[in-house]
């Protein structure tokens, strides 16, 4: 697709200024950004705590052109769905009410608030902006965090031991009417994923890979290339799920090899070339077992 073609794609209306204090290149902002221009004015935004409660500006002043709600670390989808509750009895249908969390305010900490909301089917759009670690307090560990990763709490002598947990699939367990995963180094598949989600009701969940470059350890600059080589080597695929059953890839993925993804982030400087093979191996079997689900549903 053409820069021209991705262009026409995204809509031009901005709803996040330039007075944002995230730091450079960081893939939380441009989300952030890009599902903003899908969604429209129409939005309120829940934000509980993480990085984007700094992103966005100390009260009064906030980045966003609409409405926000900072709340607890683990209120996010509750918040939410009270909103929703509180603008049904006003009877207005129009406004997307939007959850906006972390990893650590999903996978973690706000895991049951999303769990409830997502069993009671509220009607609000959840998007988790992934940068794999609790990264606005100092970049500690999180389910989120991928196997053998370096963090403040799991320093390079004890790297991380556990594999990433597939959130999408705890979300699909649920039988919520959509979930799907996205990047920003893919903002017309990002875009297309809001706009429909915009338009169901009942719970709509989005993982967004969001690289951020000093939990990372990489160049700000690599921002964008480093996520889409984690969609192209396969370690986040791009799919779709619709009421926990009906799974999809929305792209293809070219089974790059894991190793230049991984080398070219420091917080994986301490890997051995066998513990990368052990990455690749787990990376190849995690996708074996989502192409069995997109063509059985299983």
């Amino acid at each position: 697709m053409s820069q021209i073609e991705i262009k026409d794609l995204i809509p031009r209306e901005e709803l996040m200024s330039s007075g944002h204090l995230a730091c450079p290149g960081c893939g939380g902002s441009l989300a952030m950004r890009l599902v903003l221009k899908a969604l429209g004015p129409k939005t309120i935004v829940a934000l509980p705590a993480c990085c984007w409660t700094i992103v966005a500006g100390p009260y009064p002043q906030s980045s966003l052109g609409v409405p926000l709600y900072h709340t607890a670390f683990e209120t996010a989808a509750s918040t939410a769905s009270g909103i929703r509750a509180a603008l049904d009895m006003a009877g207005d249908t129009e406004t997307t009410v939007l959850a906006w969390a972390g990893d650590g305010g999903t996978f973690d900490i706000g895991l049951q608030a999303l769990s409830g909301a997502a069993e009671r089917n509220e009607n609000i759009l959840y998007v988790c902006y992934d940068n794999e670690a609790y990264m606005n307090t100092g970049v500690q560990r999180s389910s989120s965090t991928p196997w053998g990763a370096w963090t403040t709490t799991t320093p390079a002598g004890t790297p991380k031991s556990h594999p990433k947990k597939d959130i999408l699939a705890i979300l699909a367990a649920h039988g919520i009417p959509y979930g799907a995963t996205a990047s920003v180094a893919f903002p017309a598949d990002l875009i297309a994923k809001v706009t429909k989600a915009r338009a169901i009701r009942g719970t709509r969940f989005l993982h967004i890979l969001a690289p951020c470059p000093p939990g990372w350890r990489t160049a700000d600059e690599e921002t964008i290339e480093l996520a889409r080589q984690a969609v192209h080597c396969r370690v986040f695929p791009l799919i779709e799920v619709e009421d926990g059953q009906r799974w999809r890839f929305s792209m293809e993925h070219p089974a790059e090899p894991v190793a230049p993804y991984v080398r070219r982030q420091g917080r994986f400087g301490h890997l051995t070339d066998e513990q990368i093979r052990h990455i690749q191996d787990e990376t190849d079997a995690r996708y074996a077992r989502l192409e069995k689900r997109v063509k059985y549903g299983t």
